[in-house]
């Protein structure tokens, strides 16, 4: 293909780290946006250039949007433009809602709902005709797990935004979708969990096991480039865990 740019963000682990590799071997010149592990962040660039692609990372808090701005300059500056934004940032601090410190309810809400609302008006004012924005949303949305009620609460402002924005930029050929993955194997859903609780979890798909970021990276690779009849969806990527 022609080659395009890719913004990732949440780029340097989990499920942002394998898109950008992947998107990377797919020709696209890819942008590694991440929050604070410079080291993991270079790590991505560094294998996507082994393979013979374009990176390089740039730091941003998502939910900054001068730092977001910065971003997709950075973007311009270095590729010329920007095609596909990818937004995986994201954090899932769990606790019954009876228990969940409002400081952190703050902070999920910050980096989740307003992270995704910042990265997706620089998008909508950056991406060139004929690209994609795909957002990172969760099946706990459908799944209505105790103790992610402030992360689904987030996840569920996700969809909206992405559902209303498709519809916002009716003529300009960019399509705008959310991925919504069911239990993964990132360090993001396996942090503080018991093997016990993971066995339940992988229990519940019928193929008897979590996803593996590269089961949803298929999925966001096909809305990032030939999907250009997919619009204003939420796509439940779960193994048939839920709905």
């Amino acid at each position: 293909m022609t080659e395009k740019t890719v913004i990732v963000t949440g780029g340097s682990g989990g499920i942002g780290r394998e898109t950008a590799i992947r998107l990377g071997r797919d020709g696209y010149a890819v942008v590694v946006a991440y929050g604070g592990n410079s080291v993991a962040a270079e790590e991505v660039v560094a294998e996507i250039e082994r393979a013979g692609g374009k990176a390089l990372a740039v730091a941003a808090d998502v939910a900054d949007e001068d730092a977001v701005a910065a971003l997709f300059d950075r973007a311009e500056e270095a590729f010329g433009g920007v095609d596909v934004v990818v937004h995986a940032a994201g954090i899932m601090p769990l606790a019954p809602l009876a228990e969940l410190d409002l400081d952190v309810f703050d902070r999920v809400v910050r980096t989740n709902l307003r992270g995704t609302f910042v990265v997706d008006q620089q998008a909508v004012r950056r991406v060139r005709d004929g690209g994609a924005i795909v957002n990172l949303s969760s099946s706990v949305t459908k799944l209505a797990r105790p103790g992610y009620s402030a992360y689904s609460a987030t996840k569920g402002g996700v969809e909206a935004i992405t559902l209303i924005l498709a519809r916002e930029l009716r003529g300009r050929d960019v399509t705008v979708n959310a991925v919504a993955p069911g239990p993964t194997a990132t360090p993001l859903f396996l942090e503080g969990k018991p093997p016990e609780l993971i066995d339940r979890i992988s229990a519940e798909a019928p193929a008897n096991r979590l996803a593996e970021p590269v089961d949803v990276t298929e999925v966001i690779a096909f809305l990032a480039g030939p999907a250009r009849w997919i619009n204003g969806q939420v796509i439940y990527v779960n193994g048939g865990t839920a709905a």
